[in-house]
């Protein structure tokens, strides 16, 4: 895993701004883990969870008419997991202490999660035009128009009655 440096930067501003935050995780959508500050916590179980959490709240959200998904929150006896939509593909899961200050948990966290968002769209609209565009194949050699063979000319017999005799 090759960590993003500029989200591993924004990762740690953040448990910065909140010091009760335990642990900062960035992934794509399908949980590969782009960036990860969570010491104690292996990040790739933690990313492919958050994952599923976030697929799984998209769809409540979507069945119940809510529409798109943008947090998900969970409350647990030591503490909290928060995980943001981050741009068009990824997801920024947070952890921390029970002490924290949900309001502001949820006003950095969406900040954060906006940031990322940013970043990852960057990068993905970086590589798209980075990548070249398939060329057409080339065309195939023009194969010789077929030629038809010219038709005898049509023989007329003389003899031959042209009106109906009645």
């Amino acid at each position: 895993m090759a960590a993003e440096p500029e989200i591993l930067d924004e990762l740690r501003r953040l448990r910065a701004r909140v010091p009760q935050l335990t642990g900062a995780l960035a992934t794509g959508a399908d949980g590969a883990v782009l960036a990860q500050d969570t010491p104690g916590v292996d990040p790739e179980s933690m990313a492919a969870l958050a994952a599923t959490a976030h697929t799984a709240a998209a769809r409540l959200a979507d069945a119940t008419g809510q529409g798109e998904v943008r947090e998900v929150l969970v409350r647990g006896v030591y503490g909290y997991v928060a995980t943001y939509a981050a741009g068009g593909g990824a997801v920024l899961t947070l952890l921390a202490q029970d002490r924290v200050n949900v309001g502001r948990l949820l006003l950095e966290g969406r900040r954060a999660g906006a940031r990322v968002g940013e970043l990852v769209d960057a990068r993905a609209a970086a590589l798209a035009k980075a990548v070249p565009k398939p060329t057409k194949p080339a065309l195939k050699p023009a194969t010789p128009a077929r030629t038809r063979t010219a038709r005898a000319p049509r023989t007329t017999n003389t003899s031959a009655r042209t009106t109906t005799e009645s």
